[in-house]
């Protein structure tokens, strides 16, 4: 048996908490890793100890090897668990650790290689019997064979980075004159994400369901399966809601999946956890899609249904103990369902958002679980994944789980940052992923671009908003409430700006709690109060609205039971034309490195051509030009850090 007692968690955020947890609860000390933007995260508080890594970019402290091994040394850690994502599939990393004789949480740097590069996976796989997908995953990677090897198969294809995962280096190709251009696009990105430009291609599976299957083994030759995960909503090839069972897997397929993981794990000889992932076609077969040889964002859902904490395998098959039950002891008991909470903006592409967290609360009640590395303050920043939380509920069915994760979700407050969540109700909510139909086509079918729209706050909402900015301004002006005297209030203007619209409002204070509005000619009676913890209700017209809010800086966060918005009172303001950029000025829609600037001055642009690409929170976003026009000038270089909305370029629109 090997023995340790110190674990350092090479991660942050959420992970590192959820490792953290148990580690400590199985009597191990553990070691928290920080970068200078993670100096006052909640994984730093929870830990015995923590050590400092460098500066914020992942590539300078997350992902330094040598680093983190040091860390290690220093701080007297015998043992380290990667989590998942960084370092956690990098077979050098896991060398590093057996050279140092820090015992390394997860699979041998061997398993992690050969399963790493989905090239040799798949080729490893088909010697094993494992279905795979049509596809081609030679060592000639040029286009030439690409192109050959897609009119073999037949469109639509996959394009894939052989050494990646998460959507990163991923297009879906429906034409054949579609394919150089992908294949060039994916090569950047997968370089940037991975270190490595080799790709393969697939035959695309239309509308499968995302089905995978976690298996765990040990050193003594033992594996099992715990059931599988389905994980068919995804956005730009991203989970964003998983559940455990899947709706569509019988108990047969279940157990001839399971069978066909298990087979997995032992050609390669593995040991840990792992999760297998295929494809499950409308026909009922399917085929392998990738192994990853971590522990999965999702595996809380696993947890839920069998009653085993995973990380707690995993400590113990890293100390060389046996599995702690045979496959006929696993039973699946009830539903979970597991919704990542994501700092973006599904309105806009889903694309990701840095920000403050004002006021962070999590769901509670039965059955409820929120993961997460958040606190009041909490700084997203551009340098890492957007994802922030995984809200998970249990029921005993599949419909008990789905409207507790909904209440889960309606409960949780996420107050100045521009989340998901209210695209994750509405996900919920969607009668297709009710009945348990959805495929991966979901959000691309039922949630369209075209179609998806910002909730809009209601007129409740607004009368809400209104009397927060004027008892804001009451307070600065050091006015009270308390023995109030009507005879001398006066009628106060309340102008918003909510969205770019502006509202406008007047408000009379006549009692303690009570309050006229006007608005739009209509004159409302209402009862207003406020708690010291960001509670805000207000009775108008036989109907009571709650809510909680944030203010900074001046601007107003509120969360309704409708919505999410924010809003500036401009009642004193000089009103002008918009400050924003116009369609010729081309901004910057996060922070983050630009990567290629694709336009120079003089350049003629046509509306929706590409002019630059920006990488922000692991991905890469294709900025397009608005309109048709000629470049006028360009203000960013490629490989410089650009902050939100920093001018990039100024195109000169065509004269009509």
């Amino acid at each position: 048996m090997v023995a340790f007692s110190k674990i350092l968690i090479a991660n942050r955020g959420e992970i590192a908490c959820r490792i953290i947890r148990t580690a400590h609860d199985m009597g191990f000390e553990t070691v928290a890793v920080y970068s200078d933007a993670d100096r006052d995260a909640p994984h730093v508080q929870q830990a015995s100890e923590a050590v400092a890594i460098g500066p914020a970019a992942a590539s300078d402290s997350y992902l330094k090897i040598d680093t983190i091994i040091a860390a290690a040394k220093t701080s007297g850690a015998d043992a380290i668990h990667p989590g998942y994502g960084f370092l956690s599939e990098n077979a050098d990393f896991a060398t590093a650790c057996q050279k140092e004789n820090i015992t390394f949480i997860g699979p041998s740097p061997s398993a992690i290689s050969l399963m790493g590069n989905k090239a040799e996976a798949k080729r490893r796989m088909i010697e094993a019997g494992v279905p795979c997908v049509p596809g081609y995953e030679g060592e000639d990677q040029s286009d030439a064979l690409f192109i050959q090897a897609a009119d073999a198969i037949k469109y639509p294809v996959m394009v894939k980075a052989a050494a990646g995962g998460g959507g990163r280096g991923m297009r879906l190709v429906k034409k054949a004159d579609k394919l150089e251009k992908a294949l060039s696009a994916a090569r950047s990105e997968a370089q940037n994400a991975f270190g490595s430009d080799e790709l393969i291609l697939e035959k695309a599976v239309i509308e499968p369901r995302h089905i995978e299957i976690q298996i765990f083994a040990d050193i003594h030759g033992n594996v099992v399966h715990l059931g599988e995960r389905d994980c068919s909503i995804q956005r730009r090839h991203q989970k964003v809601i998983e559940e455990a069972p899947s709706p569509a897997v019988s108990a047969s397929l279940r157990s001839e999946m399971g069978a066909a993981a298990v087979a997995a794990a032992k050609a390669i000889q593995y040991s840990g956890a792992g999760t297998v992932e295929f494809l499950l076609s409308q026909d009922g077969s399917f085929y392998f899609l990738e192994m990853n040889t971590r522990l999965q964002v999702e595996h809380p859902v696993t947890e839920c249904i069998t009653g085993f904490d995973l990380v707690e395998w995993q400590l113990r098959v890293a100390r060389q103990e046996k599995l702690p039950v045979d496959q006929n002891e696993i039973h699946l008991s009830g539903h979970a369902m597991e919704a990542r909470l994501y700092a973006e903006d599904p309105y806009k592409s889903f694309l990701p958002k840095v920000g403050t967290l004002l006021k962070w609360e999590e769901a509670s009640g039965p059955d409820r679980r929120t993961d997460h590395g958040l606190k009041n303050g909490y700084e997203v920043t551009p340098h890492y994944d957007a994802m922030i939380a995984k809200v998970i509920a249990w029921g005993q069915t599949r419909e008990d789980a789905r409207q507790k994760l909904i209440h889960a979700l309606q409960n949780t407050v996420d107050l100045g940052l521009v989340t998901n969540r209210q695209f994750l109700i509405d996900c919920l909510k969607q009668e297709n992923f009710s009945a348990g139909a959805a495929t991966t086509a979901f959000i691309d079918t039922h949630f369209p671009k075209t179609a998806l729209k910002r909730p809009e706050p209601t007129s409740r909402d607004l009368l809400l908003a209104a009397c927060l900015h004027f008892d804001r301004r009451k307070h600065q002006q050091g006015l009270s409430t308390d023995g109030w005297d009507s005879s001398d209030a006066l009628w106060a203007p309340v102008r918003l700006n909510i969205a770019d619209k502006i509202q406008d409002f007047s408000i009379k204070q006549i009692g303690e709690c009570a309050l006229l509005i006007k608005s739009a000619d209509q004159e409302y009676s209402a009862q207003f109060s406020t708690s010291a913890d960001g509670h805000a209700t207000l009775a108008c017209e036989g109907h009571q609205t709650s809510a909680r809010f944030a203010f900074s800086q001046g601007t107003l966060f509120l969360q309704t039971p409708s919505c999410q918005f924010s809003s500036d009172e401009v009642t004193l303001a000089v009103i002008g034309s918009d400050a924003g950029a116009g369609d010729g000025r081309i901004l910057a829609p996060m922070n983050g490195r630009l990567l290629h600037m694709l336009a120079e001055p003089g350049q003629s642009v046509t509306k929706g051509q590409t002019v630059a690409i920006l990488e922000a929170m692991k991905m890469e976003h294709e900025i397009t030009s608005k309109i048709d026009g000629t470049v006028k000038s360009i203000a960013a270089k490629a490989d410089e850090q650009v902050a939100t909305r920093a001018l990039l370029l100024e195109i000169e629109p065509l004269e009509a």
